[in-house]
């Protein structure tokens, strides 16, 4: 069980232990209640700072997740990793354009009781900023400085997330009091770029003054640090240079490249020499990255969330991951099933990808990349849990006869019969998925590299790409032999879309995927994108739905028996055991071969009002627009182009500049 918190969720823990009172977390629900006083003192500073984490990342429960403040999974349904959640960004019944459904992330007007939204974040976060260095001269240096990081750091993330979701929007680095006739607060939308030029501004400045590794790791380790805002810039600059907010994407001399491959490159020297890098030198060490050293520095940990097993809310939060994952037969909460087009997406063993020369479907677990038997989880592979080392689970179904009822084995009803299992703990309790206390690695060194090889691609270098994907691949055993199974890539075009596929593999299922089809804008060419899809030779996303399949018995259940026996079943597929994994797979072709066939769903996965639905994502969900309470009660905001006005006017805020 794990033994420290999550200090940045658990401050009533602390509270506790100090034997304090919670007045101040009272105070903190209106702004007059305190005042810059507050940061005369380092307990109490730690209190302010613990809190405004809380604010940030307390719905941060698993890794699909997006969003500061929200952390929901509404994002990641919207792209080919989940299936049959059509929200209505790809509802294609729907078109979305009034001010009245726009996005309400930013939140409305600040009243006497405080809401946690973006701009009440950003002002906790200046409030800080400006403050401490007045009034606390009686701290240490180093308290006001990494204080201060953390908070450059904070407000460094939500204007980023607030750029992703609107484009460009008020910056406000200073603390004002709400008024409805003080002109001077009465900020504009801010250009894009201007945006952009803040969260940049804001991640040097929280690198300059936070350590690349804290001191005290078992108090301090899940802090955001240097090493965080050196990535993370470099994230913020690669999606500042995409198609969706880059008219000049197109071209390799684009300033915005090249400030992202800087950045990139400027952030790896310092994380390696800080003994950051890609955690172990196999599969094994890349599938047991996020819960091996429980609660201990991991050099690949760029932003980590450290979460805990212990089931009283007051003292901990947990991942509720584990439990999503789990199939029925764990006592888990059902699982994920993967769309077909996941399970077909992952290389084969040389690094290379299927197709119908190389690969054929039925048969998806046969040659595959390493990382697909840690990604995924399929009848016959070992899925260990506590106290049970060696088990396995199943996922078909058969019926009682042509048109007699079906059963699923164990009730393990999956609309295919594979489940990702990636970031799940071997040793995870089935008496407690629910308490979790995986960690959440939002920010990967991994990621970096991609970061990298992304930027250098853009650029025109694609053998400078070629050798960053290498290193990821290299890392889970894919063969140096062409590449790493790449080949020659000689375009520009081609090295970026390769990047985007290697992103889809080593990053699946981490909340990262929308944000890429977002920024590449993928879900079909438009006036925007520069016709990004068809550059890149890839398939519009609109037009498509996420498909899935049953593994069906050819024989009947006799008294709707299952056909299966446990001698058929004896087949325990454990990609870490060089010496039977072979044969096993073997196996299970076989009793494939024998007794089961590839049975279509009985519904599309994909419905609305039960009518099968392709995807449709319009060219103005890209940027939201605001809402129409917000432009009511702000009328010097201007609404987005695509989106109407709160009086039914055609927006006209640019995004792209």
């Amino acid at each position: 069980m794990k033994k420290k918190l999550l200090y940045i969720l658990a401050l009533s823990a602390s509270l506790a232990t100090t034997g304090c009172s919670d007045k101040f977390l009272q105070d903190m629900k209106s702004y007059d209640k305190y005042d810059e006083s507050i940061f005369t003192n380092d307990v109490q500073t730690n209190w302010y700072i613990n809190r405004l984490y809380n604010y940030y990342f307390v719905n941060y429960r698993n890794p699909s997740l997006s969003v500061v403040g929200l952390y929901n999974d509404t994002r990641s349904r919207m792209t080919e990793e989940f299936g049959g959640t059509v929200g209505d960004y790809i509802n294609s019944t729907k078109n979305i354009q009034l001010a009245s459904e726009a996005d309400t992330y930013y939140g409305n007007n600040v009243s006497a009781s405080v809401q946690n939204n973006p701009y009440t974040r950003i002002r906790f976060c200046t409030f800080l900023i400006n403050k401490i260095d007045g009034v606390g001269q009686s701290l240490p240096e180093a308290f006001r400085k990494t204080s201060k990081g953390q908070m450059f750091f904070l407000r460094a993330l939500q204007y980023f997330d607030l750029v992703r979701v609107y484009g460009g929007v008020p910056i406000v680095t200073t603390v004002e009091n709400a008024s409805s006739v003080d002109e001077a607060i009465r900020l504009p939308r801010a250009k894009t770029s201007e945006v952009y030029a803040q969260i940049v501004k804001d991640l040097d400045s929280a690198a300059a003054n936070l350590p690349m590794i804290w001191s005290e790791p078992g108090t301090n380790y899940g802090r955001v640090t240097a090493a965080g805002a050196l990535a993370m810039k470099s994230r913020v600059l690669v999606t500042a240079a995409s198609p969706l907010y880059n008219k000049d994407w197109d071209n390799p001399g684009s300033e915005k490249w090249q400030k992202a491959l800087q950045a990139g490159l400027e952030a790896e020297i310092a994380l390696t020499n800080a003994g950051y890098g890609l955690f172990g030198t196999n599969a094994k060490d890349w599938a047991e990255m996020t819960f091996r050293n429980d609660n201990s520095f991991n050099k690949e940990a760029l932003m980590v969330f450290l979460l805990s097993t212990n089931q009283t809310s007051s003292a901990g939060y947990n991942n509720s991951w584990e439990n999503s994952v789990r199939p029925t037969d764990y006592k888990g909460g059902g699982g994920i099933a993967a769309p077909k087009g996941m399970i077909d997406l992952f290389p084969l063993a040389d690094g290379s990808r299927p197709n119908a020369s190389n690969y054929v479907d039925t048969f998806f677990f046969e040659n595959r990349d390493p990382r697909f038997y840690r990604t995924f989880a399929f009848s016959g592979a070992k899925w260990p849990m506590k106290g049970s080392d060696n088990r396995s689970t199943w996922f078909y179904r058969w019926r009682a006869s042509a048109t007699g009822t079906t059963t699923y084995y164990a009730n393990n009803q999956s609309n295919t019969p594979v489940l990702v299992r990636k970031m799940s703990n071997p040793a995870a309790d089935s008496t407690a998925f629910a308490f979790s206390g995986t960690d959440i690695f939002e920010y990967r060194y991994a990621e970096l590299l991609l970061n990298i090889a992304e930027a250098y691609a853009a650029t025109g270098n694609t053998a400078k790409a070629v050798e960053y994907i290498g290193k990821i691949r290299a890392r889970v055993g894919i063969p140096a032999a062409n590449n790493y199974g790449l080949g020659t890539i000689s375009s520009r075009y081609a090295a970026i879309e390769a990047v985007l596929y290697e992103r889809r593999v080593e990053l699946a299922y981490e909340g990262k995927r929308f944000w890429d089809i977002h920024r590449w804008m993928l879900y079909d060419n438009n006036e925007y994108s520069g016709n990004s899809v068809t550059k890149l030779g890839l398939t519009p996303i609109n037009g498509t739905s996420r498909k899935g399949y049953y593994w069906q018995c050819k024989d009947y259940g006799a008294a709707n028996a299952n056909p299966l026996t446990a001698a058929d079943r004896a087949i325990l597929i454990d990609p870490d055991n060089t010496a039977t994994f072979a044969t096993e797979i073997a196996k299970l072709k076989t009793l494939y071969r024998n007794k089961f066939v590839m049975t279509p769903l009985d519904q599309e996965w994909d419905r609305v009002n039960n009518v099968p639905v392709t995807i449709l994502f319009r060219t103005n969900y890209y940027l939201s627009g605001l809402s129409a309470t917000l432009l009511a009660n702000n009328s010097w905001l201007t609404q987005t182009k695509g989106w109407q006005d709160a009086s039914g006017a055609a927006g006209t805020f640019e995004y792209q500049d």
